[in-house]
């Protein structure tokens, strides 16, 4: 049993979604590497995987993630 283990009860009103379960649970009720969160309500949470995919979207077209000189090297934008 380990010395010092955190608790794993949330606030009333924590909202998060399970994605072991693919559920969403009020507080935290699985691990933490498991779960997205915390929300502020219930509905926030059921669309937890939409959000992520959407965000996910968005920086895979951020311009500023994707350099003119990417992939050419370190030495390349320094101009050796």
């Amino acid at each position: 049993m380990a010395l010092f283990k955190r608790p794993t009860v949330g606030k009333p009103g924590e909202w998060y979604y399970c994605l072991k379960h693919q559920t969403v649970e009020e507080g935290p009720e699985c691990r933490a590497a498991d779960r997205f969160g915390p929300y502020g309500t219930r509905e926030e949470a059921a669309h937890a995987m939409e959000t992520a995919r959407e965000r996910n979207q968005e920086w895979d077209t951020d311009p500023k993630w994707h350099d003119a000189d990417a992939g050419k090297g370190k030495g390349a934008a320094e101009g050796e």
